[in-house]
């Protein structure tokens, strides 16, 4: 039973990493985007 928790938990930390990693991979994308089109220019700061 020990050996079960300890897998459990080992693979909560797992998920929680995967998580955050994912989370600071969306973080890291986000940034000025900017369009020319026929209307103009458009600077999108996000």
């Amino acid at each position: 039973m020990n050996r079960n928790i300890l897998y459990l938990v080992l693979g909560a930390l797992v998920v929680g990493i995967a998580v955050l990693g994912y989370l600071y991979y969306e973080e890291e994308q986000s940034g000025v985007e900017i369009q020319i089109d026929d209307s103009g220019v458009e600077i999108d700061g996000n």
